[in-house]
């Protein structure tokens, strides 16, 4: 059978099993790949994936499956699609899909359920599937009767869409057989445009007065594909473009208003920036409150800055920061309709541009400078570990290596199209100072929900619907050991990617609030492992350990080849100092105070 004639669908009210009404829909949105493990409650559907053209992923674990469906999404502007057994298969998704909430992914999970005949019996894998996703779901489908299985999965799939976010479409497993006539829908998309003439009108109005405007590129850019629409708004203001938390792929790092992101472990440069400001637009941002926090010692939000919010859900304009305006709109059509209407205008920054310009280039350069300097955390614990850690030197020849220097490395060494996933956690954090990209839709994180074990599989996930890219991903030893296993679904169906896991032998962020608040008081954050890379050669895969700086950039570049010109999945293990950056959640958190005498001394 022709890849066309698998392809096509159906027209018109047809005779079909409810298997194949899904199955057809799946066709319809373009579902080329499912994550998931099989199971008995949707196995007469999976039965005819491979004749419809639908590639099934089998993982090792559910949560992995979402996380792939998730990164699947980011990369391709797509849906990701998730699968599983009623019950415990579904049960074990719930953290991934609220990371893909967070992240405003498209992913549709399917979610067979116990079915109707024993539904509330209490019978094997039996609960109420539709409470556990409520939370993070932007749309709900249960299928109600066999004859409208292909409503409800359309729906689900056009929801994910509208509302950029995960959809849980919910069926009995009884009602994926029988006989049913019904129409398969065509799938219904948003022409989002970008805003309201008059809040446009106020913003231009704005923009014309400022002196210092500042653009931040949001994630809302990137779902936009809307860089080329920032960069020419950002030149006509002659503005700075920082990025926001978590998205250094909103705007090109080669840019020369490039100024790096805000948040933890963020661009000092993009901050004093920021501070600066007279007018703030937050293009495609919902400005949320982790990313904005001070660091660094700045308090860097401008007080009595004037805010533009743009963002396609409008109940994120003025949620977390006090507004100017706010446009409700398409980032990219948003950023078209102000440059419009500033074209040939005057403006009060044109007459500061190359002064401007300037600041930003010293800024720059600043940071730069800084953190080529910046080798190793200075505080007195990190001090202490470094020390350790030297007389420890346990490899032949090696030695115990600064997060630092190792990320400064790993981003030389990066190509230029590369992928780039990162976990949570102390080392993966500081990351955010050094990850530099030229496109959109290369860079993912957890985002707010801030779950370990995201990275791995997300970059599988990644690298499924662009296996033309080369895909990274950076873990901590803790967050490695919640995700390694999927190691195995690199090897089994032939999906390289290249793992990078800072072995520093401890929860890393957590450590630095004992060190901070509990008087190095270190209960639970040890972490003894056995060598990272010997476990990636018994699953199949290559096995790297770094113990050397100069071998951090040829280890990747190395690992990077083999995935793109020999299909391997390499993990590179980094032995890195114990030394920890700023706490990670310093608004969280004071020095205790106790009451009961037993627990005086514990201060």
């Amino acid at each position: 059978m022709s890849e066309k004639a698998m392809r096509s669908v159906v027209e018109g009210p047809t005779k079909m099993t409810p298997s194949e009404a899904f199955v057809e829909t799946l066709v319809a949105n373009n579902v080329t790949t499912m994550f998931g493990i099989m199971g008995s409650a949707f196995m007469d559907a999976m039965d005819i994936f491979a004749p419809a053209g639908i590639r099934m992923i089998p993982v090792v674990h559910e949560q992995g499956a979402a996380h792939m469906a998730d990164g699947y999404s980011r990369v391709s502007g797509n849906h990701g699609v998730v699968i599983g057994q009623n019950g415990p298969g579904i049960s074990n998704c719930v953290t991934a899909i609220a990371a893909a909430y967070w992240a405003h992914s498209p992913v549709v999970i399917v979610t067979p359920e116990t079915g109707t005949t024993t539904m509330g019996l209490g019978g094997f894998q039996e609960c109420n599937q539709l409470p556990m996703f409520q939370e993070f779901t932007k749309y709900q489908g249960h299928v109600t009767h066999p004859s409208r299985m292909a409503e409800y999965t359309g729906r689900c799939f056009d929801r994910a869409m509208s509302e950029m976010g995960p959809t849980q479409l919910n069926i009995p497993r009884d009602y994926f057989y029988g006989e049913v006539t019904c129409e398969i829908p065509k799938p219904a998309r948003l022409d989002r445009g970008p805003g309201g003439e008059n809040s446009l009108n106020e913003a231009a109005d704005i923009l014309a007065e400022a002196k210092f405007p500042v653009i931040i590129s949001g994630g809302g850019v990137v779902m936009a594909d809307g860089l080329e629409e920032c960069k020419a708004l950002a030149e006509r203001l002659g503005a700075p473009v920082v990025n926001s938390y978590l998205h250094n792929d909103s705007f090109p790092a080669s840019h020369p208003h490039w100024c790096g992101p805000l948040g933890y472990q963020g661009s000092k440069a993009a901050m004093k920036l920021l501070a600066q400001a007279d007018v703030v637009i937050a293009l495609g941002s919902r400005l949320g409150p982790f990313g904005t926090l001070p660091q660094h010692g700045l308090d860097y939000w401008p007080k009595t800055a004037k805010i533009i919010q743009i963002d396609a859900d409008h109940k994120m304009l003025g949620l977390v920061k006090k507004i100017s305006v706010g446009i409700c709109g398409d980032a990219k059509a948003a950023a078209v309709a102000l440059t419009e209407r500033l074209t040939g205008r005057t403006l009060a920054c044109d007459a500061n541009t190359a002064e401007r310009i300037a600041v930003m280039k010293q800024e720059q350069d600043a940071w730069e400078k800084e953190l080529d300097e910046w080798t190793h955390e200075k505080d007195a614990f990190s001090l202490d570990m470094i020390d350790q850690n030297a007389k420890e030197t346990p490899f032949s020849g090696g030695e115990y290596l600064h997060p630092r220097q190792v990320l400064r490395e790993l981003e030389k060494a990066m190509p230029e199209d590369v992928m780039v996933s990162t976990d949570i956690g102390n080392i993966n954090s500081i990351a955010n100072s050094y990850l530099r990209f030229e496109k959109p839709r290369s860079f993912f994180a957890a985002m707010s929900f801030g779950n370990c074990g995201y990275a791995f599989p997300t970059i599988i996930g990644a690298k499924m619907a662009a296996p033309e890219r080369p895909a990274v991903s950076y873990a901590g030893d803790g967050a490695w050991g919640m995700s390694l296993m999927e190691t195995m679904t690199c090897v089994r169906h032939n999906i390289p990617v290249t793992a990078v896991v800072f072995h520093n032998r401890q929860w890393g962020a957590e450590k630095k609030n004992q060190v901070d608040f509990y008087n190095r008081r270190f209960v639970a954050g040890e972490l003894d492992n056995e060598s990272f890379a010997e476990i990636a050669r018994a699953m199949g895969a290559e096995g790297v350990t770094v113990d050397r700086l100069e071998d951090v950039g040829p280890a990747l570049q190395s690992a990077i080849d083999k995935q793109m010109n020999e299909g391997k999945t390499t993990v590179i293990e980094i032995m890195c100092t114990q030394e920890l950056g700023d706490p990670f959640r310093r608004d969280a958190l004071s020095t205790p105070v106790r009451f009961l005498d037993k627990y005086k001394d514990y201060v």
